[in-house]
């Protein structure tokens, strides 16, 4: 019987494996998510099995277990919205790493309940290593991934007052952070030598939660999409090292692939942003804080001059920020594209930049759910391209991402890929003012002569141009 259950764990990390692969394509991600969860499942039900097989499982638990947690988990997928997702997903990848550290944790805690079960020699040393690292990241990932999940939600109400996350960063902080890691290392090492001590493994867990916070800390909420990437990576590492203790290999396959995958993510979300990873950990990233002073102005345009410009362009790119999740208006921008391509048959593509949002694939999801097919969705690298070409790009609620300063080398912005916008023959934006973005440096896009400047909330102005256009 030993020999079906590695079988069933075989079977469910195979469907992990190929889940992960359709997971690659937004056509395809919806079957890679039916095929995880059927790992999953299968992952369940041979644990239990398992368990039955070593001397009985406790039925009445486990099932208290699933049917509470589908429920939880059911019911924060139907009440979340869209513009919610990253704020669900960081905290997510929080109570994945607990779940591994919690796991760990009670392994080693049956040390004292019977010292005979204490292992000796080379498999000591790894499985205090390993709980002492399941530790480390697991309630690092808890803490910063709750921190994250509030400066997503930017702050967090208590008693019916608004609380603003800071972010706050000195350089000094990054020798606190260097002298919390040697003290886990110093206490890792101590557990091996007292097994039966679990002051150290306590001592472990109250410095990693200090350390997920102020690692966090500094991260400005436009730069989330690489944190949640991290932490997501970091949940997936917690699982792996819980894996190792407990001897359970679909653990140390899926926590090895969410970890690799999730790293992956974090070295392009890295790149898209012009950073190395040593500068997201170590680093205040995103903008000193300080920002630019406006000094020009620019006189707005109305739909109805928007409309007759969009009149006769044959080809139109829509580039959607972070500003279009707030005002939750992509279902009024892909009604904009079914009118203008019925209309007057322009061409409509959007151009999707790595970092818009707050989390990797922000945008992708936001326009899925209004319908927009895949094959209009390009990225930053393959689309800028087209943009000289371009009659009128509509620029919807993003700055950073594509301001021309991350070309001249100097400043926050400095060296950071954008989305060529400014390229376009016309260039429309929508957006309430012509305030800075998170990196606080000027747009010279907005004050270009080719630029119209459409001023308001994200929703009101596209319904205020579909119907404009509708009107031609």
């Amino acid at each position: 019987m030993e020999d079906w259950v590695s079988i069933g764990y075989l079977i469910s990390a195979a469907l992990f494996i190929f889940g992960l692969k359709k997971l690659g394509h937004p056509r395809t991600a919806p079957y890679g998510n039916q095929l995880g969860a059927m790992g999953m499942l299968v992952a369940v039900i041979t644990t239990v099995v398992s368990m039955q097989l070593a001397g009985g499982a406790e039925w009445i638990l486990i099932g208290a277990g699933l049917v509470t947690g589908s429920l939880i988990g059911y019911w924060l997928a139907v009440k979340v919205e869209m513009t919610g997702m990253p704020e669900l997903v960081a905290m997510f990848n929080g109570f994945g790493g607990a779940a591994s550290a919690l796991v760990a944790l009670s392994e080693i805690w049956k040390y004292l309940e019977d010292s005979s079960t204490v292992p000796e020699g080379l498999k000591l040393t790894v499985t205090m290593i390993a709980a002492g690292l399941s530790a480390l990241v697991g309630w690092m990932t808890l803490t910063g991934s709750m921190l994250a999940m509030y400066k997503l939600k930017g702050g967090i109400s208590v008693f019916g007052k608004w609380i603003k996350t800071p972010t706050w960063g000195p350089s000094w902080l990054n020798g606190v952070k260097i002298l919390l890691l040697v003290a886990v290392g110093v206490l890792i090492y101590y557990s091996i030598c007292e097994p039966t001590n679990t002051d150290y493994m306590w001592g472990i867990i109250g410095i990693s939660c200090l350390l997920g916070i102020i690692l966090v800390l500094p991260i400005g909420g436009a730069d989330m999409p690489v944190v949640v990437s991290l932490l997501n990576s970091l949940s997936g590492i917690a699982a792996a090292f819980t894996g190792f203790i407990i001897g359970n290999s679909v653990l140390i396959i899926a926590g090895s692939l969410v970890g690799a995958s999730g790293l992956i993510l974090t070295f392009i979300m890295c790149k898209a942003m012009n950073r190395t990873l040593l500068d997201v950990l170590f680093k205040s990233f995103g903008g000193s804080g300080e920002k630019a002073s406006l000094t020009r102005t620019k006189v707005g345009s109305d739909a109805d001059e928007v409309a007759m410009m969009i009149d006769g362009a044959q080809k139109v790119i829509i580039v959607p920020g972070y500003g279009m999740a707030v005002s939750q208006c992509q279902h009024q921008v892909k009604e904009f594209a079914d009118l203008i391509k019925e209309k007057f048959d322009t061409e409509v593509k959007y151009a999707i930049h790595p970092v818009a949002g707050r989390m990797p694939g922000h945008m992708n999801v936001l326009l899925a759910e209004a319908n927009v097919p895949y094959e209009q969705l390009i990225e930053m690298d393959e689309i800028n391209s087209e943009f000289p070409d371009c009659d009128v790009a509509v620029i919807i609620g993003a700055n950073d991402t594509t301001n021309p300063a991350a070309r001249s080398g100097e400043g926050p912005l400095a060296g950071m890929p954008i989305i060529d916008a400014d390229m376009a023959r016309t260039v429309v934006i929508i957006k309430r003012s012509l305030s800075v973005g998170y990196a606080g440096v000027d747009n010279d896009l907005f004050y270009m002569d080719k630029t119209m400047m459409l001023f308001g909330d994200g929703k009101a102005m596209m319904s205020q141009l579909n119907t404009a256009i509708k009107e031609i």
